[in-house]
């Protein structure tokens, strides 16, 4: 069983991936007194997209922290898809000293899944997180995001099987209801859909014992 902790931090590679994986968590994290800190590390920037772009997605994902109740975040405002061009040691520093200023008992990062991002930023956020001093997460924890996760290759790459559900059934409204906010990223008839976003959400549930739950890798848990 995981206690609520002081600080959580969750990791997310765009504007919106903190809400798809951990929304009704970090609600939940926060309405029992947790403190949760969101990185957003990349964005919608040149050359793929318009400044435009990013300060549409820059302001939804603040709408949307602000229903969740997060307060503190930063935006590394790192063009999107380019992640892996930065220097290991750069974004390694970048991620490190956003969790090292927090100091957070947990660390939710995305599962290293079909986005080039989410992949490095895992592997940024695992070399972060180790275990080199008392300060150390305890607690390292692996999200899926719907449109990415789901589509590694079986047997090839790997694949979500989730150890550890959280039961979401008292802030599942409040996770679609942040969702809503990111209105140029979520779309009736695609798999970020606030349909299909709840449907995974009913299906871990399902999982469970209970109506809606959101899934986790477990990369460390120390007790």
């Amino acid at each position: 069983m995981i206690d609520y902790p002081e600080n959580m931090v969750v990791i997310a590679p765009h504007p919106d991936d903190e809400t798809l994986g951990t929304g009704g968590t970090i609600a939940k994290f926060v309405a029992n007194g947790t403190r949760v800190s969101v990185l957003v590390v990349s964005g919608h920037l040149p050359p793929l997209y318009t400044e435009k772009d990013f300060e549409k997605t820059h302001q939804e994902a603040i709408n949307a922290f602000e229903i969740l109740g997060v307060h503190n975040y930063e935006f590394l405002k790192i063009p999107a898809t380019t992640v892996h061009k930065l220097p290991v040691a750069t974004i390694n520093f970048k991620i490190g000293n956003f969790i090292n200023t927090q100091k957070p008992e947990i660390v939710l990062i995305p599962f290293p899944d079909r986005h080039i991002d989410h992949r490095t930023i895992f592997e940024s956020a695992v070399v972060s997180c180790r275990p080199v001093s008392s300060d150390a997460p305890k607690t390292i924890l692996a999200y899926e995001t719907l449109s990415e996760t789901h589509w590694n290759v079986p047997g090839v790459e790997p694949n979500f099987i989730p150890e550890l559900f959280v039961n979401i059934d008292n802030t599942i409204e409040c996770k679609l209801k942040a969702l809503k906010k990111y209105k140029s990223q979520i779309k009736n008839n695609n798999s970020r859909s606030v349909h299909a976003c709840k449907a995974l959400a009913h299906f871990r549930g399902s999982q469970n014992g209970c109506n809606y739950a959101e899934a986790f890798k477990v990369i460390r848990i120390v007790i």
